[in-house]
């Protein structure tokens, strides 16, 4: 408490606290003293000029109603941004159980990644069984190597963790996969097919560098993995 001196006699005054303390419990306060509530000022806030507490109150409310407009407009966004790529999922889905053949499942992995996803430099390695039905597919988007490959050791950390990576690949991995000096490739997003041990690679490049991003949700990678990943073992 402060100590003033009220008509020669010194007075304890209550903290600020504790007069915050005991509007907050008693809201009625300034419906019992309205002449008080009158005569109280406040600063604007945007300027040298006062206001009433009341009209402070409201600029207080109208502002509050402004941030919670702008969160509900934000969730909204979120939500049709999680419908549209629910529908792109299911689509994908859907082309992928149509598919009977590893070509045609090639042909509907390239339509869904170019339609849905904005996807046109893309490509899956396999490391598939001798009598696999994919040695039969020739597709730019398709490449075929033994699990023993000394390339793969470029990708081992990303087979250890078994999720998506986005971001920018290194010189290497980036010449591997998509070809030396054939295409600017930003970031990519590089997706493990199936489960331990990895049976295989899905790759997404992008001109962009922004376009996948370290910090980027990989959920969205995962599910895609996870279906091509069945469609692969049911293909052949």
């Amino acid at each position: 408490m402060n100590k003033q001196p009220v008509r020669g006699v010194e007075m304890s005054l209550p903290s600020d606290d504790a007069i915050a303390e005991y509007l907050q419990h008693h809201p009625d306060f300034f419906e019992r003293h309205a002449p008080l509530l009158a005569k109280l000022k406040l600063p604007h806030g945007r300027g040298a000029a006062t206001v009433s507490l009341v009209e402070r109150q409201v600029a207080v409310l109208r502002e509050k109603n402004d941030k919670l407009e702008a969160r509900l407009r934000e969730l909204i966004d979120v939500a049709r941004d999680n419908d549209a790529l629910s529908g792109k999922i299911h689509r994908l889905a859907c082309r992928l159980l149509r598919t009977r053949t590893p070509a045609t499942l090639i042909d509907a992995l390239e339509a869904s990644l170019r339609e849905d996803f904005g996807a046109s430099e893309w490509i899956m390695v396999l490391w598939p069984s001798p009598q696999s039905e994919f040695k039969t597919v020739s597709s730019r988007h398709l490449r075929l190597i033994d699990a023993t490959a000394p390339e793969l050791k470029m990708f081992e950390t990303l087979f250890e963790s078994g999720r998506p990576r986005c971001g920018q690949i290194r010189d290497s991995q980036r010449d591997y996969l998509f070809g030396a000096g054939t295409v600017e490739i930003g970031s990519a997003a590089l997706v493990p097919l199936g489960s331990q041990p990895i049976s295989g690679l899905l790759a997404i490049g992008s001109p962009d560098t922004e376009r996948f991003h370290p910090t980027m949700s990989t959920e969205l990678l995962a599910r895609i993995g996870q279906l091509v990943s069945e469609a692969v073992a049911g293909a052949g």
